[in-house]
């Protein structure tokens, strides 16, 4: 039985799965007083103070302490799908660097949003979680989805979430609302921009993160997944080039000549 749970687990999306694991145990731990809630919660003063406390930029979106259990389930839960939906089905990221460098370039424009703004959240997940739905909805146009107890358009759905978290106390509708505007920034510079502008891909993935996670590119088809291998592939010592139906014996054979 535990072997199936684990086997399970470990056959979930890599980021999805890593991303709730994070937000769920460090959740857990600042409740029941493991680790210091304290040392979980962001706020940009503390970036300014020797040492800095660097963990905080990363911990803030990591973590849902207010709401108590419930708020932990539906963030653990939305955070999930939504990081699926953009892991596996998504053909703007093909590759996981991909979204690693979306989620990265989200986390630092709500950052810095929340900052110019005053806001100063202690708890920022809710903000990265309506980016990433409102990124899974932008090519879902004339889909309809079931939310709670309603059918509604696919693309309505982060701003239902917003409109609910207005309605409800101790909702945080502004943090959503700057998470809103970070993935409309991404989409603008990287299709809109790029697509019916003319300009430029303004926000390609760096060299440096693409050495870090090398990652084969997944394509998805109707009749299969293809992958393929980050690297560039390299042809045969005479040049020739590899993969077709002949085998590579034939390939290195010098100049034919004719028979008779």
């Amino acid at each position: 039985m535990s072997d199936g749970v684990l086997a399970a687990y470990w056959a979930t999306p890599a980021i999805a799965r890593n991303l709730t694991t994070a937000t769920v145990v460090l959740t857990l731990l600042g409740t029941f007083g493991v680790i210091p809630s304290y040392y979980l919660f962001y706020h940009p003063s503390y970036l300014f103070q020797m040492p800095p406390h660097l963990w905080r930029l990363v911990t803030g979106f990591l973590i849902a302490f207010e709401g108590g259990a419930m708020t932990l389930i539906f963030d653990a839960y939305h955070l999930y799908r939504y990081c699926v939906q953009l892991e596996t089905g998504n053909p703007r990221f093909p590759r996981k660097v991909d979204l690693i460098w979306y989620i990265l370039l989200v986390c630092s424009w709500i950052l810095m949003m929340d900052y110019l703004f005053g806001f100063n959240h202690l708890e920022l997940l809710p903000g990265l979680i309506l980016a990433m739905v409102y990124t899974a909805t932008r090519d879902q146009r004339g889909q309809k989805v079931q939310y709670f107890f309603f059918t509604i358009p696919a693309q309505a759905v982060p701003f239902c979430m917003i409109v609910i978290s207005m309605l409800m106390l101790g909702g945080k509708p502004m943090i959503q609302l700057e998470g809103l505007l970070a993935a409309h920034m991404y989409d603008f510079l990287t299709r809109i921009y790029p697509e019916f502008g003319g300009g430029p891909v303004l926000l390609r993935v760096p060299a440096w993160l693409e050495s870090i996670v090398q990652t084969p590119r997944i394509a998805k088809r109707t009749y299969g997944t293809a992958v393929r291998p980050s690297g560039p592939s390299t042809g045969s010592s005479t040049g020739a080039e590899t993969g077709g139906p002949l085998p590579d014996s034939w390939k290195s054979r010098g100049k034919g000549h004719r028979l008779g």
